[in-house]
Parts: C-alpha cells; sequence; structure tokens
C-alpha cells in the first residue's frame, strides 16, 4: 500500500484543525491514505463538535490571554493545545478502516503505542479511545467521517499544561479549579514527565513513521497538500476562525469535566435549612474517588467533615449507600448539624454527580 505523508511542521492554531478536515473533504477515488503531521505555532483551545463554547470554557480569560477557541468537527471535549503536541491525522478510505468503533481506534493507536514503547515507555490502549501509561492518560483519539474519507485524530504528546488546562476551561468556583488542577496532575502523563527530559520533536516523529510503515505494511511517501486540498483549508480557515462557527450551539452533555475516559469531576450546591453544602466530587471508574465538602452549615465536632469525606470515598454513586455510610459517621462521631442530616450530604454529592455542567 502506498501510503501519503505531509509533515507541516509549525502552522497557525487554525490550520492545524482545519487542515485534516480538508484533505476529507477533497477526499476522492485517486486520494492516496494520508497521514498527516502538524504541531501549531501558538497555543489555542479546541472545543469538540457537539460543545457549547461559552459553557465548556472560560472565553473572557481566552480573549484575554489572546488563545483562540477553535470548534472542529470531531467530537470529544475542550482541550488546551500548544507546539508540545504533534498532532497524527490520518485520513483513510472507508475500505481500509475497520467497520466498528472500538476496533477502529485500536487499530489508530498501535503505532502511538509502539513508538512510546521504543521510548522507553510503557503505554498502553484503555478502550475505548485513550492511550494510558500506568494508570495515567498521555492522549486520547477522535473520530470522524467527512466527505469520502474515515478521519481519526490523536497526539504524541511531547508535553502538556495542565496548569493552563486547568485555567481554560470553565467551572463554578476556584476550589473546583484547584481540584481540577489537581486531578490533572494526578491522571495525566507527557513523554517528558516519563523520560524527565523533553525528546525532540524530529526524532519522536521518525520513530512514529516507521512504527505507522511497520503496522500498517505500507511504502511511506513523503508528500504536500494537492492545490484543491490548498483551496478547501483556506476557506476552512475562515469559517473556523468566524463567531458564527464558533457560537453555534452543542447536543448532548455529560455531567462533569472528563480528565480521562473514567475520570470525571463533579460540582454542585445543595441548599437545605441548615445551610449551603458544596461538594466537588471525582469519580474513576464508577466509584467516587475523591470529595470536598464545604458550605455555611455548622457542624460539630469539626473534625466530622473530614471523617464524612473519608468515608465517602470508594462507594459508588448510589444515594441509599452514601447515606447510610455518613450516618455511621454521624452515630460513630456524636455529630450534630442543625438543619442539615446525613442523607442532605448524600443528595448533595448525588445531586454532583447528576448534574450537567
Amino acid at each position: 500500500m502506498r501510503l501519503r505523508v505531509v509533515d507541516l511542521g509549525l502552522v497557525s492554531p487554525v490550520r492545524s484543525q482545519s487542515v485534516y478536515h480538508a484533505v476529507g473533504y477533497a477526499f476522492h477515488r485517486e486520494t492516496p491514505p494520508t497521514i498527516l503531521l502538524v504541531s501549531t505555532t501558538s497555543p489555542y483551545v479546541s472545543i469538540g463538535f457537539h460543545q457549547d463554547a461559552e459553557r465548556e470554557v472560560d472565553l473572557t480569560y481566552c480573549q484575554r490571554e489572546g488563545l483562540p477557541v477553535i470548534r472542529r468537527e470531531v467530537g470529544g471535549g475542550a482541550v488546551y493545545l500548544d507546539h508540545n503536541q504533534v498532532f497524527t491525522q490520518w485520513i483513510f478510505p472507508r475500505d481500509l478502516v475497520p467497520l466498528r468503533l472500538e476496533e477502529r481506534f485500536a487499530w489508530y493507536v498501535r503505532p502511538l503505542i509502539e513508538t512510546y514503547r521504543q521510548w522507553g515507555i510503557d503505554a498502553t490502549w484503555r478502550p475505548i479511545n485513550d492511550i494510558h501509561v500506568r494508570g495515567r492518560k498521555i492522549g486520547g483519539t477522535g473520530a470522524a467521517s467527512i466527505g469520502e474519507a474515515e478521519i481519526l485524530v490523536g497526539s504524541l504528546m511531547l508535553d502538556f499544561d495542565t496548569q493552563r488546562m486547568s485555567r481554560v476551561l470553565k467551572v463554578a468556583s476556584e476550589k473546583m479549579r484547584d481540584k481540577l488542577f489537581e486531578s490533572l496532575e494526578e491522571y495525566m502523563t507527557t513523554m517528558r514527565r516519563e523520560l524527565g527530559t523533553l525528546p525532540d520533536r524530529d526524532a519522536v516523529v521518525h520513530t512514529y513513521l516507521e512504527c505507522c510503515a511497520a503496522w500498517l505494511g505500507a511504502e511511506l511517501e513523503v508528500g504536500s497538500l494537492t492545490p484543491d486540498e490548498e483551496a478547501i483549508a483556506a476557506e476552512l480557515d475562515e469559517r473556523f476562525a468566524s463567531e458564527e462557527w464558533l457560537y453555534q450551539k452543542g447536543g448532548l452533555r455529560q455531567p462533569g469535566i472528563t480528565i480521562q475516559a473514567d475520570v470525571r469531576l463533579h460540582e454542585a450546591a445543595l441548599k437545605v435549612p441548615g445551610g449551603l453544602i458544596r461538594v466537588i466530587v471525582r469519580t474513576h471508574r464508577g466509584r467516587i474517588d475523591d470529595v470536598s465538602i464545604s458550605g455555611d452549615f455548622t457542624l460539630l465536632p469539626a473534625l466530622g467533615l473530614a471523617a464524612i469525606e473519608q468515608a465517602l470515598r470508594g462507594l459508588r454513586a448510589r444515594r441509599e449507600e452514601l447515606a447510610a455510610r455518613v450516618r455511621e459517621v454521624y452515630r460513630a462521631l456524636g455529630l450534630q448539624s442543625p438543619g442539615v442530616s446525613a442523607d442532605d450530604f448524600a443528595a448533595a454529592v448525588m445531586l454532583a454527580l447528576e448534574s450537567r455542567s
């Protein structure tokens, strides 16, 4: 199989997104399967096709910091991107791509995983579309059908700015933002973190292309964009940079903020007779991994709040189970909380887990 490789190096933020769409729209019977490699000249925020920009991203902060926000035609969540990622974009004919989505992701990530392994990083596939290193996410993937082509996108994560990522997302409180940063640090990793040094982009790309050739059994040919692809990319640059495109409303929303496929952050506030209960909950594989409770209620003795938080960790999101555990803490410590019951704490946690951010 002949496979075209186009390494565009550093391009503008909007072109790093528009280019693979353009190759997809221009795709026809004679177009070879294509791998695009691209990095951005400057930082930006990319949001998924179905997302609502005003609800997902702190647009005021992004504008102040000069960070463009660009909607792509591929699904997934909002993400901060900069020159420390190499985007690996596959544009292939349908008959070369596995039909089932899970098989498609497994097929696409194989060269990415092998690249990390050849650099001494023990990467594995985490279905359906993440790559992990000992439980930490080192990359996600996305898929779309554009024109006559099937698109698969991902990245080689040389490094990642978790501080900036936690800042660009829209959250309800600074405490939630702190927890978001903490969770990104705990559940994400990069080549720099694993190796102790930032790897050379060209060297990593060379390894990746060797892995692609071996996995696909293909002869790689260095190529460039056709005039038609260039023209469509220029048109898409204009559309993707427009406010009309950015501010279109998204579709269904999932509760919370995704840290990785099985780790999410949730926040809510519940008004009860004794005051306001605020909770930030992190779930890992369907169980409560961490919880922080605050508010303007009275609870005596004060150490009881930490005991409630500890007691909830590891439980599944079942209201009765949560309430029963909190009642046990109340009995064991003789807690008093005028106007606030053990069931109220369980209700606040469930409200966070079920609410849509």
